[in-house]
């Protein structure tokens, strides 16, 4: 396949990892740890990182502060070779997590929203939007409904692949606030936690089917071990994950949109895409950070053909 040309629009963060972390120390006391390490990540950044590795010619848009955050965040997505012509300064603080990794992977987080709190539509360059071959818009939250609904629907009236992905956790107040960019997104892709709870569902496929009488085209959800859940009008399919050793489930999620994206755009089935979300996912829970592994298409799919599922 030719290199599809990749917009991931949105949020970018710098993460501190800390690992591995059981309890914080109490009063003034300190704790040794394994791994302290520095990775680029968010819904766009973290994307972005892991299209790149996987033969995308990838450009972001989002924004930074003037901060040493900002020049290591700018150096680490540099080094993938993305573009980063997109990716303005803000007066803010570069938008930064730190995250205790706990010995099973979790990662509980202290998060400063920052830089992306003050990025607008107005920061965004429509024609390069319209250039491109996929826009991924991570954390339409951040831009309001009716601001993301105009990107997408300007994407899509171009022939761009729009997706979709929030950083906010699961509530009916935020989906109401995004819905009108719903029937502009051709693939909506949150996790589990957050699908049940913009919907109030119980169940997953319910929630999912929700979301595509809202307008979206087809829904692909992240189940964690459960792998993932695609839902289109024509039915709903689960797509086992890959067993493999956790380390850290950071990005894992935005993993999976990479692999997604990349299927799609390679011409697969969402099925066949989600499988290829799933197989990317796992070569980034083997490590510590959105970044971890040296990997690329290739070697993805030699994984996907040699590994069992659960």
């Amino acid at each position: 396949m030719s290199a599809p040309t990749v917009i991931a629009l949105g949020v970018h963060v710098l993460d501190v990892h800390v690992r591995h972390v059981e309890a914080i120390p109490s009063g003034n006391e300190g704790a040794i740890v394994e791994q302290i390490r520095m990775s680029p990540a968010g819904t766009a950044g973290g994307t972005a990182v892991v299209l790149a590795k996987l033969g995308a010619q990838v450009a972001s848009m989002g924004a930074t502060g003037s901060d040493p955050l900002g020049a290591v965040l700018r150096d680490l997505l540099g080094q993938h070779g993305i573009d980063l012509s997109g990716l303005v300064t803000h007066d803010e603080q570069t938008s930064a997590s730190v995250l205790p990794v706990r010995p099973n992977g979790d990662r509980p987080a202290w998060h400063c929203i920052g830089a992306n709190g003050a990025f607008t539509a107005d920061d965004v360059d429509l024609d390069s939007v319209a250039a491109a071959d996929v826009l991924h818009l991570g954390g339409p939250e951040f831009l309001g409904g009716e601001s993301a609904a105009g990107i997408l629907e300007h994407a899509r009236a171009h022939g761009t692949v729009t997706a979709t992905d929030l950083l906010a956790p699961g509530d009916p107040d935020m989906l109401a606030w995004v819905e009108a960019a719903l029937p502009h997104v051709d693939y909506f892709l949150p996790n589990d936690e957050q699908l049940l709870g913009f919907t109030g569902e119980a169940d997953l496929e319910p929630a999912a089917t929700a979301l595509l009488a809202k307008g979206v085209g087809c829904v692909a959800v992240t189940c964690g071990r459960d792998g993932a859940l695609v839902a289109t009008a024509e039915g709903t399919t689960r797509v086992p994950a890959f067993q493999v050793d956790v380390v850290d489930t950071t990005g894992c999620g935005d993993a999976f949109s990479a692999g997604f994206l990349l299927g799609i755009a390679d011409g697969r089935t969402p099925v066949q895409a989600a499988v290829l979300g799933n197989a990317t996912a796992a070569q980034v829970v083997q490590g510590v950070g959105t970044d971890h592994g040296d990997f690329d298409l290739a070697s993805v799919e030699a994984f996907m053909a040699s590994t069992p599922t659960y």
